[in-house]
């Protein structure tokens, strides 16, 4: 995506002034529009450890408080009928932030390129008491429910799409589905 081409380097203090100014030129994002943005590769499968965005129509919307039609979803791992997924959009900006550190620090290499994952299990989140954010964001996605291709993000841009004004939350705005997440992690 944009800051890629323009030669910036992720997890540098030049990224996050980058993607400060872009967030704030940003009131709304185009979700068709950027799910066909080059060079955003598309796939109908999941890929354990990728970050993904998709739309999505839970199977039990009827008895959720509230779900996201539109997540950017960290895979990690095979489910029945489906896979479960970190979905950022669920943590606030300041807690995705501290999660994503944590999360940046556990890749399958330091290359940042195509074949780059993060390399994170649900025992691991368990476990590591610098993942405890985790838990929000922990869901299963039945492959039958997603309404796209899977959008691949790339490792360059996962600090940027972790902040992009994507999440199309129903039933409830984003500040109950934060207060609810900050509750979850205390």
């Amino acid at each position: 995506m944009e800051a890629f081409r323009k030669g910036i380097t992720p997890r540098t203090q030049e990224s996050r002034e980058w993607f400060k100014r872009k967030a704030e030129s940003l009131r709304r994002v185009n979700r068709d529009a950027l799910m066909r943005e080059e060079p955003i590769q598309q796939s109908t499968r999941f890929q354990p450890g990728a970050m993904t965005m998709f739309f999505y129509d839970p199977k039990t919307k009827d008895k959720l408080p509230y779900y996201d039609k539109f997540p950017l979803t960290i895979v990690v791992d095979s489910a029945p009928k489906g896979f479960y997924g970190l979905n950022l959009h669920y943590l606030p900006p300041a807690l995705r932030a501290k999660f994503l550190d944590g999360l940046l620090d556990n890749l399958n290499n330091k290359y940042y390129d195509d074949k780059t994952r993060f390399a994170v299990s649900y025992n691991y989140l368990k476990r590591s008491s610098r993942m405890k954010y985790f838990q929000p964001c922990f869901k299963h996605y039945l492959t039958s429910h997603v309404k796209s291709k899977f959008a691949m993000v790339e490792a360059p841009e996962w600090e940027i799409a972790a902040f992009l004004p994507t999440a199309q939350f129903e039933k409830a705005g984003k500040n109950k589905v934060y207060a609810d997440s900050r509750r979850m992690v205390r």
